[in-house]
């Protein structure tokens, strides 16, 4: 018997940085809706896609990715595997895209799959901003 139950996306969030504190708690550093700039390319060391996941049993894969604004191939991808034990559980995943450029001004698409199947879409506006004289 399959006693397998898909959690529920609770949140997700694009960051610079996610730091643990001593207390177990974690901190997001450097929340992204858009990326401004005057230059391209732009470049991260790193970024980060926080996600959470609730009410669900069992064990599962979570794949993120970022689009170009073509669509046509990922900029880049990670995969974490995860497990909840109990409907009471929940999981907070961290991707960490290391060296990631934006070549182009656009609309990129962040992508995130659990078991192959699409879960949520966010768009992540890379901006021209005009720079102060």
């Amino acid at each position: 018997m399959n006693n397998l139950i898909l959690p529920d996306l609770q949140a997700v969030l694009l960051c610079e940085d996610v730091r643990a504190e001593r207390s177990g708690q974690q901190t997001l550093v450097g929340i992204l809706g858009a990326i401004p700039t005057s230059v391209l390319p732009i470049g991260f060391f790193k970024l980060c896609l926080w996600t959470r996941w609730c009410g669900g049993v069992g064990k599962f894969t979570q794949r993120a990715t970022i689009f170009d604004p073509e669509e046509k191939q990922p900029i880049t991808e990670t995969t974490i595997h995860f497990e909840l034990t109990n409907m009471n559980a929940h999981a907070t995943n961290i991707h960490f895209f290391a060296g990631v450029q934006f070549k182009r001004f656009g609309i990129y698409h962040i992508e995130v799959h659990l078991d192959d199947e699409l879960k949520l879409r966010v768009p992540l506006p890379v901006v021209h901003m005009k720079e102060e004289e």
